[in-house]
């Protein structure tokens, strides 16, 4: 190999560990604003409410202790925005399971990352990486009138 192929091997593979650990960014975000973003662009159909770490009066739980785990594509995003983008993803797996166990809200919702709760009744928790950002979410489906 020539020289200069070398030393750019070298460079790539000094750069490789930085990026296999990778990073963990903590963040801590405006729920509300992501579920009137996904409403709005038709990802949400509006059947299904989320009450994030409360539960209206006259809640009747129809399954409780769902969960969801969703990861996505932080290449190229901001932190923000993927993390807004992978929470959608939760929120509309939350809204097929609460249709389908015929409930119209998911209550007493919180942030349940590598199961950590972290309850907070205006803001999500989620996980940036260079490539990879993360959502887990737990609650309750139920009927609110």
């Amino acid at each position: 190999m020539k020289k200069n192929t070398w030393i750019g091997a070298a460079l790539v593979l000094c750069a490789l560990p930085g990026i296999s650990q990778g990073r963990d960014t903590v963040h801590y975000l405006p729920f509300d604003e992501v579920v009137a973003e996904a409403t709005a662009a038709g990802r949400l159909d509006g059947s299904v409410k989320f009450y994030l770490a409360k539960r209206p009066a006259g809640t009747k739980i129809v399954r409780s202790g769902v969960t969801t785990s969703k990861k996505t594509n932080a290449f190229n995003k901001s932190d923000e925005e993927a993390c807004r983008w992978v929470l959608q993803s939760a929120l509309i797996n939350l809204q097929n399971a609460a249709k389908a166990a015929g409930a119209n809200a998911v209550v007493d919702l919180t942030s349940n990352y590598k199961h950590v709760e972290y309850k907070d009744s205006e803001k999500y928790e989620c996980h940036a990486g260079a490539v990879i950002a993360g959502v887990a979410l737990k609650g309750n489906l139920a009927e609110v009138k």
